[in-house]
C-alpha cells in the first residue's frame, strides 16, 4: 500500500535525472515509475514524487530531509554523494547535539540533514518555521495531528531560559501523520528563505468526501489554488489528490489520459466523478 503523504519535488527538466541520482545514493531505494514528465521513487521506504514542472518554483531549506544513519562509513559515503556539486550549510562533523551531523543542499537544490544515529536508516521531512512563521511549529504540529488519523506527537524539545532562541519555541520535535514521521523546529535567525511550492506534501485520497475534508481543512486560513494544490495557514504547500488520478493519467490510451489532464487543469478542488466521466468519454 502506498503511503498516505508523499513529498512532491518540483524540478525544472531534471526529475528523472534526480530520481536516478537519489536511488544510486541511497542503498535501500528503487525507481517505481517514470513518465515523460514525472518519476516516482522510494528511498529507505519513503516514497517521493518528482515532476518536471518548469522554472516557476525553487527549492529552499525550509523543508529538508533528515536522514538517520547507522554507521560512520554509511554517513560518510552518503555525505560524499549528496554534497558533490552542492552547497554545505553545516560541515559533517561532531556537534553538541550529535556525534556526527551535516547539512547540505545537493546539486539539484534539495536539502538534506545527515545524522549518525546508530540505528537503521530512516528519512523524515523536516520543516523549519522562520520569519513570519517563527514560533508556530508547535501550533502546526497540533493542527496537522488533528486532521490525520493515526497521528501523534512523539517527542518535543523546547528552548529554555538563556538559550539562543526564544524560550518555549521548538528546538526539535518529531510527530507522525498517518503513521509517517515528520520533524519540525523554530528558528528566529535572519533567514532569506521560507516555504516554497517546490516541495509540497501530496495527500492520497480514496473518496470524494475525503478530498472534500482535506481540501477544506488544510486550506483553512491559507489559500486554495488550481489542480488540487493549496497552501495551509503556515505557508506549507499540499496537494489533495484522488488515488485513481495517477492510473488515469498514465493510461496507455493517450486520448483518455489527455482528456483527464485537460479536465484536471480546469479544476481547483478535484472531483473524482467528473474525472471518471471524462476518462470514460462521457
Amino acid at each position: 500500500m502506498l503511503q498516505k503523504i508523499a513529498p512532491f519535488l518540483w524540478f525544472d527538466q531534471q526529475a528523472e535525472e534526480a530520481a536516478n541520482f537519489y536511488t544510486s545514493a541511497f542503498k535501500d531505494s528503487k525507481i517505481r515509475s517514470v513518465s515523460p514528465m514525472s518519476a516516482t521513487f522510494s528511498l529507505d521506504g519513503l516514497e517521493f514524487i518528482a515532476l518536471d514542472g518548469g522554472p516557476q518554483f525553487k527549492f529552499t531549506p525550509a523543508i529538508s530531509f533528515f536522514v538517520n544513519c547507522k554507521t560512520h562509513p554509511e554517513t560518510d559515503e552518503l555525505w560524499e554523494k549528496l554534497s558533490t556539486g552542492g552547497t554545505v550549510f553545516m560541515e559533517l562533523d561532531r556537534y553538541p547535539f550529535s556525534e556526527k551531523f551535516g547539512w547540505v543542499q545537493d546539486q539539484f537544490g534539495v536539502s538534506w540533514q545527515l545524522n549518525l544515529a546508530q540505528r537503521a536508516q530512516s528519512i523524515m521531512p523536516f520543516l523549519i518555521f522562520v520569519g513570519k512563521q517563527h514560533a508556530k511549529a508547535e501550533e502546526a504540529i497540533n493542527f496537522y495531528i488533528s486532521l490525520f488519523d493515526d497521528s501523534k506527537l512523539i517527542t518535543i524539545d523546547r528552548y529554555g531560559t538563556g538559550e539562543r532562541e526564544p524560550e518555549g519555541t521548538v528546538k526539535q520535535a518529531i510527530f507522525s501523520l498517518s503513521g509517517q514521521e515528520f520533524m519540525v523546529m523554530d528558528s528566529a535567525g535572519e533567514h532569506s528563505f521560507t516555504f516554497s511550492e517546490a516541495i509540497s506534501l501530496f495527500v492520497r485520497c480514496e473518496t470524494q468526501p475525503e478530498i472534500d475534508y482535506f481540501w477544506e481543512r488544510l486550506s483553512l486560513g491559507g489559500a486554495k489554488s488550481r489542480c488540487g494544490w493549496l497552501k495551509d495557514k503556515f505557508g506549507v504547500s499540499w496537494q489533495v489528490i484522488p488515488s485513481v488520478l495517477g492510473e488515469m493519467l498514465n493510461d496507455e490510451d493517450d486520448e483518455k489520459s489527455d482528456r483527464v489532464m485537460q479536465a484536471m487543469l480546469k479544476m481547483d478542488k478535484l472531483d473524482i466523478k467528473i474525472l471518471k466521466q471524462v476518462y470514460h468519454g462521457q
